[in-house]
């Protein structure tokens, strides 16, 4: 009897553990548990990218499941068996966000809906201190930097921005290199610029940045136009239902005033932006050139010195709408109007001597450029949402103008008459047509699958004409010879596919983008066209691998080329003054890019760091080369001189030695070599190159920021010649009031004198040496006003478990 008992409870325990076995099994095997959300940045009210979401068990904290948030913020964890949880949400520079769940058959989807995150705080005795994250974060396929943190270039402009920016730099003028390169791409929003990518980044002021993302390897999705890569201008929007708004005023020494505006009402379905934007710059400096020529016979010297003022003004206006038909389906519509009136005036002293003979003609010349015109933007997208999951369809189109006007006119003077001059004109406009269709389609939770569709089309024409002074009349005379008609006709179409997964700690994508490319140039009153009919392939990898919370590594592979601008085909000449003439070459060849990089970043206690390993070839490179092209004329021509190549580092640690004080500092160190054929001979060249910022943010108190930043850059070599190294100091103090409504900051760059650009070319016949020192310091003054939901919000919610609402 006894062992009939013992075999009866045998019996129900086998039958309860099956029951239970198979009750977990169902609930499996229909994706089990599902927990689901979207990260959201408590302050910018922007969704965080790549916050990882860890599911761990409530009673000894073992890790269960995770996720990482998309691009646009939302994570789904699923497969989750029944029992009790804590969700423990993390991003770099953020506070923990933690959330105890439970799943069962009654519970078995949870929508925690918007979980807000924010930076860290550190409480002392008397005054809460607010940490700052690091302006700058790294994600799995770019760098994001955080403008709002960075008060310093409020006044300025994006290329003021991307001085503080690992991999950028920006000289003296503010063209900007990314990675040693002035060839990447400029998007706005994510669609390109319809100016050119120097010209985009000094139009838009900081203020109404938002982020700035720089991507060094973009994947296949992206056109593979541009050397060094993309540099993405997100401009800011407002997340909260109200009105809200921005306004900005400032002004400095030596004519430097501006202003902008925006304003964005929201609501439940539909979200208006309108803004305006005005900017008027001055830039006074000073130049010395030294040049020599030489011949069979005689070396002529040329030598000047002289002032010259850079000038730039700018308007903008933007309005976008966005209707949320449902919940799945929303259509977007947005426009851009804009005007430049970028000036360049020169007014330089000669002097012209040759070996033979000793004495010095001496003589003036002035020089004005002028490079204007009214540009507009407009845009149209519908996204089709299929599932909460990322199933999604978005087709977008784009339409550019740009009335593109430069006249360069020089004037030449001895003994205070004007005996020589030049007229330049170069006019056209430019229509540009971009159609976008993207597929994304989950294939699991941790895989997906892309493809899309691009076409684009460009219609421009380009109208160049010369005149010449007559001292007879003082008038300038039309030279039909050096006057020129072109047409250009550019037009492609592109596929891509991306497969993504994550297998573990271990993140994988690859992709290929197939293009076609048609080109034609038309000499309306010349001979011949130039042609261009062929397909490219551009394939990507990357990969990536979590060691831990808060350490990953990264490596990617993208191949990419650079087509030459249209300038750089004209096969004719084009004077600019007495002095400079130039002429493209028709037959230059695009430029492939094969571009490898590897990165980690780790945090080590409250320190941050990261470091990227990069090397990029560069086949059929495309540099300006200059050359004699008649006695004491400078030929400014392009050509593919050969092959470069850059082998670097680059290196970013962010620590606060006290709560009230944060150091950050990057460097970029890099091996360049160059070599090819120039003038029908070999050559190369190679140089040590390395840049470094340091940036140092003073906290004190709630209210009152001060921030120091020391930037450096080395020589550099090209095919001709080499880059003398420049140094800036940059000192900013910030003052909020009114619960930090109300801002002050007092800015001045290049404190110290330090900034400059020096170069020096050389060829068999020539020899030139260029100096240009802007004015300095540049002391800039603004004022920030805020209201409604773009006032900065600093609410700390102390129970994890609430649900991320303001109160």
């Amino acid at each position: 009897m006894k062992n009939l008992y013992w075999l009866v409870a045998i019996i129900i325990l086998f039958n309860f553990y099956n029951y239970n076995l198979y009750a977990q099994t169902e609930f499996q095997g229909e994706r089990g548990g599902v927990i689901k959300g979207r990260i959201i940045d408590r302050e910018t009210k922007q969704p965080v990218e790549y916050a990882n979401v860890v599911l761990l068990t409530l009673k000894d904290s073992l890790i269960k499941n995770g996720a990482v948030s998309d691009v646009d913020g939302y994570f789904t964890i699923d497969k989750i068996i029944p029992g009790e949880y804590l969700l423990d949400v993390t991003f770099i520079g953020y506070d923990h966000e933690k959330f105890k769940v439970e799943i069962n058959r009654q519970n078995r989807l949870i929508d925690l809906g918007d979980v807000l995150i924010h930076p860290a705080t550190y409480s002392l005795t008397d005054v809460v201190v607010e940490g700052e994250r690091s302006p700058v974060t790294y994600q799995i396929d770019k760098k994001v930097l955080d403008v709002g943190k960075m008060q310093n270039v409020i006044s300025g402009n994006a290329s003021d921005i991307l001085q503080n920016v690992p991999s950028v730099n920006v000289d003296i003028e503010g063209n900007v290199s990314l990675r040693g390169s002035t060839s990447f791409t400029v998007l706005i929003d994510g669609r390109p610029s319809i100016i050119s990518g120097q010209d985009a980044l000094q139009q838009i002021p900081a203020s109404s940045i938002d982020k700035i993302e720089i991507i060094t390897n973009p994947s296949v999705k992206y056109n593979p136009e541009g050397t060094a890569g993309i540099i993405n201008i997100l401009l800011k929007k407002n997340q909260d239902v109200g009105l809200s708004g921005i306004i900005n005023g400032n002004a400095g020494l030596n004519d430097k005033y501006g202003g902008d505006f925006l304003f964005e009402y929201k609501m439940p379905d539909i979200t208006t932006t309108f803004g305006v934007d005005y900017n008027k710059r001055n830039f006074p400096g000073t130049s010395n050139e030294q040049r020599q020529f030489f011949n069979e016979t005689s070396t002529t010297f040329i030598n000047s010195n002289g002032t010259m003022k850079w000038g730039r003004i700018s308007f903008g206006l933007r309005a976008a709408i966005e209707f949320k038909l449902n919940e799945n389906n929303i259509i977007s519509l947005g426009g851009r109007y804009g005007k430049r009136d970028g000036s360049r005036n020169s007014f330089l002293n000669y002097s012209r001597w040759t070996e033979a003979d000793p004495q010095k003609l001496l003589y003036e010349s002035n020089s004005f450029r002028e490079h204007l015109g009214d540009f507009y933007a407009s845009n149209l997208t519908y996204l089709i949402k299929f599932n909460s999951r990322g199933h999604e369809l978005k087709a977008e189109f784009n339409y550019g103008y740009d009335d593109n006007n430069q006249t360069t006119t020089s004037q030449q003077f001895e003994s205070g008459v004007q005996n020589a001059g030049k007229k330049t004109t170069e006019s056209g406009p430019s229509n540009e047509f971009d159609g976008k269709l993207d597929y994304t389609l989950p294939l699991s939770e941790t895989s997906k699958f892309e493809a899309g569709y691009e076409g684009e089309a460009e219609l421009s024409e380009e109208k160049n004409e010369l005149s010449e002074f007559n001292p007879q009349t003082n008038l300038y005379e039309l030279q039909s010879l050096f006057s020129n008609d072109v047409k250009y006709n550019n037009s492609g179409h592109a596929f891509y596919t991306i497969y993504s997964d994550k297998i573990g700690n271990l993140g994988l994508q690859g992709g290929l983008r197939t293009e076609y490319t048609y080109r034609k140039i038309e000499l309306v009153n010349g001979t011949g066209n130039f042609n261009i009919d062929r397909w490219d392939l551009f394939p990507s990898f990357h990969t990536s691998y979590e060691f831990s919370k808060g350490s990953q590594l990264m490596a990617s592979y993208t191949r990419r080329i650079e087509r030459p601008d249209g300038w750089q085909l004209e096969p004719f000449i084009t004077w600019f003054d007495e002095n400079n003439v130039r002429r493209g070459n028709p037959d230059l060849k695009p430029e492939f890019i094969d571009s490898y990089d590897a990165g980690v970043q780790t945090l080590i206690g409250s320190v941050s760091l990261s470091a990227d390993l990069y090397y990029r070839v560069t086949s059929n490179k495309i540099e300006q080369v200059r050359s004699v092209y008649q006695d004491n004329v400078t030929l400014n021509s392009v050509d593919n001189v050969g092959t470069d190549y850059a082998l670097g580092s680059e290196f970013m640690v962010i620590f606060d030695p006290f709560k009230f004080w944060n150091l950050n500092l990057m460097a970029n160190v890099y091996n360049y070599k160059i070599k090819g054929v120039l003038n029908d001979e070999n050559f190369e060249r190679e140089s040590f190159n390395w840049n470094t910022r340091f940036n140092s943010v003073f906290r004190l108190g709630q209210n009152t920021q001060l921030q120091l930043n020391l930037n450096y850059s080395s020589p550099t070599v090209s095919s001709q010649g080499r880059s003398e190294g420049s140094f800036s100091t940059d000192l900013s103090a910030r003052q909020d009031f009114f619960d930090k409504q109300l801002a002050l900051i007092l800015q001045v760059r290049d404190l110290f004198k330090t900034a400059k650009y020096e170069f020096t070319s050389s060829g068999p016949d020539f020899y030139n040496y260029n100096y240009f020192k802007r004015e300095s310091p540049v002391v800039m003054l603004t004022a920030r006003f805020t209201f409604n939901n773009y006032k900065p919000k600093r609410e700390r919610i102390e129970n994890g478990n609430e649900m991320g609402e303001d109160f």
